[in-house]
């Protein structure tokens, strides 16, 4: 079984609190500085009195401050009316702010019109996480028409402004041909430039593209390079991605204890294709004892997440008794969720399986698939 390697191929939802406190006024930086030395209790007192004399900066600090719950409790609705404060005396980060406020309903009602309004003041003013997030919005239609035209524009004016989390954006972009033209090379050039200050996504990314030779000369190294880096910091597609490598021994001396090492850490964050790796490398004894119960148990953490390549081999597993005691039902069950999942290699197994099961068997079997499909899209709403 050759595993591949996959990119980051949805866009990263870039709606955030931008954390940093600003600093530039003078009159509070006796809070400021209260603040860095963790004195959080005398920060929000100075904050305050500049606060309620209209100090926008000083607001927009306020509501970070109830936001993180850093030297009062965390309270969404107090730290949104800061912002709002803040954010009518045009102060762009509590624009911003504010509209992420409203894109995820957090202190006020969720209202992507609301959210529309507020990063499109902020990305006007030239606020790079402004831009960023109204770009989203129109890339993904939430509040305005989808319109990738739009996206793209918007995550241009934050990628010159060098803001790593647009840059990948556009990069995804191109790679997808998403509002404009397909191209490989402006793909990579735009994770190199995010990958260079670190965006784990665009370094996954742009790994990825090394892999496939999109945009550049194929060349492994590189590409075990950059999964590295951004693997070493958590990012499971990485991890995974790596894992493949020295499952394949491409580039790296074939390996599959390092194989599971990464296949463990991005299964142990919850992702399905790294879960249903590890469960593999279980079921054959790859870089670990053979042990049918560890396979079983992965493949089912990614199965219950709707990974279809889990879901048929958990099947797999219930009808050999491997792992588990021997259960046509529950084999057949996984089968069919699994081809409602899109798995291509189904009706073969289903019709094998059917020969050793009496009809009310098969009927139990559908139905326990039918309300797992329900619950499943239950969750996923």
């Amino acid at each position: 079984m050759h595993f591949k390697s996959i990119f980051g191929a949805f866009i990263l939802i870039l709606l955030f609190i931008p954390l940093t406190l600003i600093t530039t006024q003078a009159d509070y930086q006796s809070g400021v500085n209260a603040y860095r030395a963790g004195d959080f209790k005398t920060a929000y007192k100075e904050f305050l009195a500049e606060a309620q004399q209209g100090n926008a900066k000083a607001q927009y600090n306020l509501g970070i401050m109830h936001h993180n719950g850093k030297g009062v409790p965390k309270d969404y609705r107090i730290s949104a009316d800061w912002f709002e404060k803040a954010a009518n005396q045009e102060l762009a980060l509590a624009q911003h702010s504010l509209g992420t406020m409203y894109r995820k309903g957090q202190g006020v009602p969720q209202d992507y019109g609301e959210a529309i309004k507020w990063f499109r003041k902020a990305a006007e003013q030239g606020d790079h996480g402004g831009q960023t997030n109204l770009g989203f919005m129109y890339r993904y239609g939430l509040g305005v028409p989808q319109d990738y035209g739009e996206a793209i524009k918007w995550y241009r004016k934050a990628a010159k402004q060098g803001y790593a989390l647009a840059q990948t954006n556009l990069g995804l972009m191109y790679q997808n041909g998403e509002g404009v033209s397909q191209d490989y090379g402006e793909a990579v050039k735009w994770y190199r430039k995010a990958a260079e200050q670190g965006n784990a996504k665009a370094q996954n990314n742009l790994g990825f593209m090394y892999q496939n030779g999109e945009g550049v000369s194929q060349d492994y190294g590189e590409a075990v390079k950059w999964y590295r880096k951004a693997a070493e910091q958590g990012y499971t597609l990485a991890q995974n991605n790596l894992g493949v490598m020295y499952q394949n021994g491409e580039s790296v001396p074939q390996d599959y204890g390092e194989a599971v090492k990464w296949y463990r850490k991005a299964a142990e964050q919850g992702y399905t294709l790294a879960q249903n790796n590890l469960g593999f490398m279980y079921q054959n004894g790859k870089g670990v004892s053979q042990d049918y119960g560890e396979a079983v148990k992965w493949f089912k953490k990614a199965a219950e997440q709707g990974e279809a390549t889990a879901q048929f081999l958990l099947g797999f597993m219930y009808v050999l008794g491997k792992g588990v005691p021997q259960d046509y039902v529950q084999a057949y069950m996984w089968i069919d969720i699994a081809s409602g999942m899109g798995y291509q290699e189904t009706s073969e197994a289903r019709r094998s399986f059917a020969k050793g099961m009496t009809p009310a068997q098969i009927a139990e079997a559908k139905k326990l698939a039918r309300e797992w499909k329900e619950r499943f899209q239950e969750r996923s709403k």
